[in-house]
């Protein structure tokens, strides 16, 4: 196990290098000025100051120059300076972070709690009434946009029914419950669309299982149906689903960004969106390299589970 380790973490090092290059260029082909942008394009600009701010900023250099500055800062922990605010990008992730956070880590919840019995009925009583409404469930959670269905839960919960506030963030630590009333509509909006992946691959995934020999047997020896289903044939198909739930860390990420605009949340989504719109570039580079750690770490720890679901798993 710890040879894998090791050779996933040294492919992971490589992945985040390439995806560094990749953002660094991609932020600067974006359209517009950095400079001109930090002193203001309407008015007209002061070309000294403008020319000194380039200077400052590093404008002037090469591209490749540019770029190991901007990666010998990130090694160092040193993530520069937004443009926009003049804060530390480093101490700006870490408090938008938490939002983001919570958001993903309730979505992913709701979408188990919800997919995993969903799917499992929809294996056992296949070919039924169960199974097609299963089928329809999932594939509206996946069509229907989570920024439409956002606004639709305010309209519903917020203003009609008056149950659960429009937008808004509380900490977890300063007020649990509030801090979950709020974020429960979000986390459903952003919920959907992996709910509905989900629930599709544990019906698979189950319905494979349930025709395996050793399930048969086990019937055959009197155990009850719903030891059955969830003691034997659901740990056995838990492996392909754990694998959709960890690749869709990336889905849920994007999507974040969608939701946390609707609801006004203070996270690392809405951030990469301002920064994007206000073209603080050295905040967007730092944002999307933190995305990407957080995809590859995701995928990690899901390779990792496998061994722990399945024992007969040796990757050494």
């Amino acid at each position: 196990m710890s040879r894998y380790l090791w050779r996933r973490l040294l492919t992971a090092l490589v992945v985040l290098f390439l995806v560094s290059v990749i953002t660094f260029l991609i932020v600067f082909v974006l359209p517009g000025d950095t400079a001109a942008a930090v002193l203001g394009e309407d008015g007209g600009l002061d070309p000294e100051a403008y020319e000194a701010l380039r200077e400052r900023l590093g404008l002037n250099k090469p591209l490749a120059v540019r770029y190991f500055d901007w990666i010998s800062g990130v090694l160092t922990g040193d993530l520069g300076v937004s443009l926009r605010t003049k804060e530390e990008i480093g101490p700006a992730l870490l408090r938008r972070a938490g939002p983001t956070f919570q958001l993903a880590f309730m979505a992913m919840l709701i979408a188990i709690i919800i997919a995993v019995p969903v799917g499992v009925a929809a294996a056992v009583h296949h070919n039924t009434w169960v199974d097609a409404a299963s089928t329809v469930f999932a594939l509206g959670g996946i069509a229907i946009p989570g920024f439409w269905l956002g606004i639709m839960l305010i309209l519903v919960f917020a203003v009609w029914l008056r149950w659960l506030p429009p937008s808004g963030y509380v900490p977890l630590w300063e007020d649990p419950v509030q801090s979950i009333r709020l974020m429960l509509m979000p986390a459903v909006a952003l919920a959907t669309a992996l709910f509905g992946v989900t629930i599709r691959q544990v019906r698979t995934s189950v319905l494979e299982v349930l025709g395996e020999d050793y399930i048969i047997t086990a019937r055959s020896k009197g155990i009850t149906e719903r030891r059955v289903i969830y003691r034997h044939a659901l740990r056995n198909a838990l492996l392909p689903v754990v694998t959709v739930i960890g690749l869709q860390m990336g889905h849920t990420l994007a999507g974040a960004a969608t939701v946390e605009v609707v609801f006004s949340l203070p996270g690392l989504g809405r951030l990469a969106v301002d920064s994007i719109f206000f073209r603080d570039f050295t905040m967007l580079q730092a944002v999307m390299l933190l995305f990407a750690t957080i995809v590859l770490t995701a995928n990690l720890v899901t390779d990792l589970i496998y061994a722990r679901l399945d024992p007969r798993i040796r990757y050494d």
